[in-house]
């Protein structure tokens, strides 16, 4: 499947989900409801997925943990908060970049209308300049 429509059925899942839920309850709740739909529309995904980080060679253990990462072609960032900070990209942009998934989808809950909560990140994989 690829990331166009892989993303489009995770979105669609996350708007029933607050369709059906509605706005401000858990991250935790959220994301179990996801994970419910991906299981229930057979689509491959990992919950609550570890990762290493390295630093200058040097393993610095368990970095983070990326909420949902579905069928390793895209992170899932799941958040239930009044507003969305610059950061809170930023950190979905550093998941993708340590897991070298390229796409990302950082779905905050707490809003009215699903659609004004979603942010659909790329990685940029630029070649670097000598």
């Amino acid at each position: 499947m690829k990331h166009q429509e892989l993303t489009s059925r995770i979105i669609g899942i996350c708007i029933k989900v607050h369709a059906e839920l509605g706005p401000g309850l858990l991250e935790s709740v959220y994301e179990e409801a996801i994970c419910y739909e991906l299981t229930k529309n057979n689509i491959e995904f990992k919950r609550q997925q570890a990762f290493r980080v390295k630093y200058d060679d040097k393993n610095m253990g368990k970095g983070f943990r990326a909420d949902i990462i579905v069928e390793n072609k895209v992170v899932v960032d799941v958040k239930s908060k009044d507003m969305i900070a610059p950061v809170d990209s930023k950190i979905l942009l550093t998941y993708l970049r340590f897991t070298g998934i390229e796409v990302g989808l950082l779905v905050n809950f707490k809003v009215a209308l699903l659609k004004d909560g979603i942010t659909r990140l790329i990685l940029d994989r630029k070649p670097s300049l000598p």
